[in-house]
C-alpha cells in the first residue's frame, strides 16, 4: 500500500482518513461501491480460492457492470502478481513512491 499512498491521498485528501483506510477500510464510510469493490479485492487477495459467484453478484448489486467486474479482477490479480513478484525477490519501492510528508 505505501507505494499507491501517493495516489490515495490525492483521492481522499484527508490524512486522518487516508490512515484509518490503510489501518482497516471497513471502518471507512466509503460509500457502498466502494466497499463491494474493496471487499472483492481483498478476498481475492488472500482468499482466491473461496471466490463464488455471489461476489461477482454482490458488484453487479452495487452498480458495476461486467466490463468493470472483469477489470477489477485483472487489476487486483495483476497487482498480487507483481507485488509477489517484488517482495520474492526483496525489491523495495522507489524513494519518490514513498510517502513524503509536506513540511
Amino acid at each position: 500500500m505505501e507505494s499507491h499512498e501517493p495516489d490515495l491521498r490525492s483521492e481522499v485528501k484527508d490524512d486522518e482518513k487516508v490512515r484509518s483506510i490503510q489501518s482497516d477500510y471497513r471502518d471507512v464510510d466509503l460509500g457502498a461501491a466502494t466497499r463491494a469493490l474493496l471487499d472483492f479485492a481483498t478476498k481475492l487477495t488472500r482468499a482466491p480460492q473461496e471466490m463464488m459467484r455471489t461476489d461477482i453478484e454482490a458488484l453487479r448489486s452495487a452498480g458495476f457492470s461486467d466490463e468493470d467486474i472483469v477489470d477489477a479482477a485483472q487489476l487486483a490479480g495483476y497487482f498480487n502478481y507483481s507485488n509477489r513478484v517484488m517482495d520474492s525477490l526483496g525489491i523495495e519501492p522507489e524513494s519518490e513512491m514513498r510517502f513524503q510528508p509536506t513540511p
